[in-house]
């Protein structure tokens, strides 16, 4: 039997933090998944979210441990973690998370999630500390996800107008409405299948640097794979009402066609990214894809002003969250 390389309580309590950011995670992003389904009438917001906490849960059945694998073995280098750089990189991104809730940002937990990994361990142990592959693949899709979540939603737009051309306003409301349900389901199926695996990540690193797990381990035990699932539904069930207006009102007005497209645009690209391993964030997608639906309509219809201030917040995210998270691994040195 191996020794635990930490107190079983620090281990503990460090697990219960990760699933925290977890939590908060589906929390903070619930707006991606819901908000265009809300602010199109489709449904109300307590029903938009038990079936977007419901398809986050079930992505357990459909997805690979591929972006686990890479939170885990593809950002910093193994030997640098340890409990304090855990414990840093978790506050760091459960604060910016706090702070962009409050003020009703869609900013990304993804990135701040490894914006504290990086910022942690920097400051144990420099940049050497980093794994330059994974992280250039991490923040490359900073910039691909909206554009490709641009893309897909913009072409789904064009698509169903020429579909729908010669059908009455009226109908097209009425189909969509419908689709829009297919739509937001396989969203959020995508959104709890990217997400989820960060902080199973996390943990994992946890684990491995404790004891309890080997780096030959193929995948995380899976009390953990479950507990990370259950706790992004959980978190996405209590929704983050903030948001939702910002995502889906004021970037551009929608109605259930719109919000189709958005959301298959954005399920399209999650998917992608998941099938590849690649950690990316639900909230720059889902913007992208709003933006491709407004702007293939008539570029006036995008409040370009609104976008600009959530692009801003995307760039601030990680230098903001590694910032925090350099602090409270100082802090966490003479903690315990």
């Amino acid at each position: 039997m191996q020794t635990l390389q930490i107190s079983i309580y620090v281990l503990g309590g460090l697990i219960l933090l990760a699933l925290l950011f977890d939590f908060m995670n589906g929390f903070h992003d619930a707006a991606n998944a819901i908000a265009t389904v809300v602010s199109t009438g489709v449904l109300k917001p307590q029903q938009a979210v038990a079936l977007a906490a419901f398809f986050n849960f079930i992505a357990i059945a459909v997805f690979h441990l591929k972006v686990a694998s890479t939170i885990g073995k593809g950002t910093i280098e193994p030997s640098v973690v340890d409990h304090y750089v855990i414990f840093g990189a978790l506050v760091g991104a459960i604060t910016w998370n706090v702070v962009t809730w409050y003020y009703g940002i869609p900013s990304s937990s993804s990135h701040a999630l490894i914006g504290g990994l990086v910022g942690a361990a920097v400051a144990k142990s420099g940049t050497d500390a980093l794994i330059s592959g994974g992280l250039i693949k991490t923040i490359s899709f900073i910039v691909l996800s909206p554009m490709l979540g641009f893309i897909f939603g913009s072409l789904m737009m064009v698509l169903v107008a020429w579909l729908c051309v010669r059908t009455s306003p009226r109908r097209v409301d009425k189909w969509f409405r419908r689709l829009q349900l297919v739509s937001a389901s396989l969203y959020s199926l995508g959104h709890g299948g990217n997400d989820a695996q960060k902080t199973m990540g996390i943990i994992w690193m946890l684990l491995i640097f404790a004891g309890v797990s080997t780096s030959a381990d193929k995948a995380p035990p899976t009390w953990v794979i479950v507990s990370c699932y259950a706790a992004i539904g959980l978190g996405t069930l209590f929704g983050g009402w903030r948001i939702v207006k910002t995502m889906g009102q004021k970037i551009t007005k929608l109605k259930p066609v719109g919000g189709f497209c958005a959301e298959t645009g954005g399920a399209i690209t999650l998917f992608l990214a998941t099938a590849l391993g690649i950690p990316v964030s639900t909230t720059h997608t889902i913007t992208g894809a709003i933006v491709g639906v407004g702007s293939s309509q008539k570029a006036s219809a995008v409040r370009w002003g609104v976008a600009g201030n959530i692009v801003w917040a995307w760039i601030f995210t990680i230098p903001a969250s590694a910032f925090v998270a350099a602090i409270f691994w100082w802090i966490g040195t003479k903690l315990f």
